[in-house]
């Protein structure tokens, strides 16, 4: 797909969360103005994005899968709220803004995040989908969320602050707190487009792919970029003693793996779906990527 088209198609979905996501939080509470203040302070949006295009993929439409789309970015952005916090990694940038925490105070952060989660399987139980399919979309999400999913991942991080980690204890790490949320995202799109269990097994394997494939590129970038051009502090890492694939591998060897995961995921649709042009020139965009 031409770097042009891909990037039309990526904004067209990207502007269609955003217009979406300021109406999902109702109310006027301290507590929603806390809500809004991460979810609306932009970013990539590629799980809302994917969980869309996954949707068009299998024949559904973009607009089926909308409550969806935004029921994974509401989760997304209460693991971030929560990821920032003193308790865990004590981050006071996100997005270029202040955490939440350093605006709102930590208690009100940690009920934000608690609230964005509960938000999120609420908006997506609501979608206009058989009930079946709404009770198999509750279940990808919640097995994401949980005690084998970005709560044990970020446990693990926790855990590992201080120690030199092997390589299969920083994937399962990173599996668990990246990969495993893309693939939610697009299993959800799947299910939403009326797919396969077939294509939703490819789905699972490229967005398994494409999270190592971004969690080394963040590492990358966490060890080269400026804290301006990544909206987060650069070298916190290093400043909370994380092994990383960086301090693993070194940056060249790191730049083979994430090339070798980019294949691996575009590999993974082939035969599954008919036109996988826009997930490949998405995962090359990501192997790019500058921040």
């Amino acid at each position: 797909m031409p770097a042009d088209t891909f990037n039309e198609e990526y904004e067209a979905l990207r502007n269609m969360v955003e217009k979406n996501l300021a109406s999902c939080l109702p109310g006027r509470s301290k507590l929603a103005e806390a809500m809004r203040y991460s979810l609306l302070a932009g970013g990539k949006r590629i799980r809302p994005v994917l969980a869309l295009k996954f949707a068009e993929a299998v024949g559904g439409s973009a607009q089926k899968a909308l409550p969806a789309a935004l029921a994974v970015e509401l989760f997304h952005t209460y693991t971030l709220v929560h990821d920032d916090l003193p308790s865990m990694d004590n981050d006071s940038l996100r997005r270029g803004k202040p955490t939440n925490h350093v605006v709102y105070g930590e208690g009100l952060a940690t009920l934000a995040g608690d609230a964005l989660q509960a938000e999120a399987f609420r908006i997506l139980l609501a979608s206009d989908l058989p009930a079946e399919t709404l009770v198999q979309m509750g279940n990808v999400l919640a097995k994401a969320a949980g005690a084998d999913g970005v709560c044990l991942g970020q446990a693990l991080d926790m855990d590992s602050e201080g120690k030199r980690l092997t390589l299969e204890e920083i994937t399962t790490v990173h599996h668990l707190k990246t990969s495993t949320l893309l693939a939610a995202a697009c299993q959800l799109g799947v299910l939403a487009g009326g797919g396969t269990s077939a294509q939703r097994i490819a789905a699972e394997r490229y967005a398994t792919a494409l999270g190592l494939a971004f969690q080394i590129r963040d590492d990358m970038l966490d060890a080269t970029g400026e804290t301006a051009r990544l909206g987060k502090p650069a070298g916190s890492d290093e400043t909370n003693g994380k092994t990383t694939f960086v301090t693993l591998y070194g940056l060249d060897q790191c730049r083979t793996l994430v090339r070798e995961m980019t294949g691996k995921a575009v590999d993974a649709l082939r035969g599954y779906f008919e036109n996988t042009g826009f997930f490949e020139a998405l995962a090359i965009y990501l192997e790019e990527r500058k921040y």
